[in-house]
């Protein structure tokens, strides 16, 4: 089982559409798919056509009052599964600061798992915190997608320094850019620096009004608009993770 987390400090980068999509193609080609939304928000869970079944789920999870496989739930595509969010996911900082190994304990959630999926995806809230760090030990690859615009960047050098100052392994950390908006001279400019110092997949996702019509879909683009290019960015993305961080 290989566990990828969709991450940035930032908020509004992309994260959760390039989950969905990106778990879409997995269980497309036969991978035994997982989506665990960690985001209170629960944009993911939506995307799916999933919410939460029992009060408070996402708090009795991570709490261990329930199992993570009876948490699961099927989606209306073959090999998807899901883990819906629910508002309760705000308090995951709280109960893991107060736990013993906090570090550990979405790993220990996922160790079971590994017999029944092959690949999990988390989407993750945006932040540095608490949550973040059982997931940064808890995932085999921290994707991030990043806006080629200087805030955005910014937020990948705090990351990456995050990681260097608290022993995690920053060999984990995978770019990509995405809402990429090829009008904007400032986007190009700083694709091709950060292309140059080989930190960013090659692969990017562009800024297109398709993927926006997720929400009115509830669908990952695959399913309604598959010979859109945001939806053949999707697809090459894949192709670079599935090379560099699956096979």
């Amino acid at each position: 089982m290989v566990t990828l987390a969709i991450y940035n400090l930032k908020g509004g980068v992309g994260k959760t559409a390039s989950s969905i999509n990106l778990a879409y193609l997995a269980a497309k080609e036969g991978y035994k798919t997982l989506v665990w939304d960690l985001d209170p928000q629960g944009s993911a869970s939506f995307y799916l056509g999933a919410s939460s079944t029992v009060k408070n789920e996402s708090r009795k999870l991570l709490s261990s009052e329930m199992e993570l496989s009876d948490a699961i739930q099927p989606t209306a595509h073959e090999n998807l599964h899901v883990i819906a969010a629910d508002i309760s996911a705000r308090h995951a900082d709280i109960l893991l600061h107060d736990m013993k190994q906090s570090r550990k304990k979405l790993l220990s959630l996922l160790t079971p798992l590994k017999k029944d999926y092959d690949i999990v995806l988390l989407d993750c809230p945006p932040g540095i915190s608490v949550l973040h760090d059982a997931i940064f030990t808890s995932a085999d690859w921290i994707l991030m997608p990043n806006i080629p615009t200087t805030l955005s960047i910014r937020s990948y050098e705090t990351v990456d320094a995050y990681f260097r100052e608290n022993d995690f392994d920053r060999s984990k950390l995978k770019c990509f850019f995405s809402m990429v908006d090829h009008r904007k001279n400032l986007h190009h400019e700083v694709m091709t620096s950060f292309y140059k110092d080989k930190i960013f997949l090659k692969s990017y996702i562009p800024y297109l009004s398709d993927v926006e019509k997720m929400g009115l879909h509830e669908a990952p683009l695959e399913t309604f608009a598959p010979s859109s290019y945001a939806a053949q960015c999707y697809r090459d993305l894949w192709k670079e993770i599935k090379k560099n961080c699956i096979e």
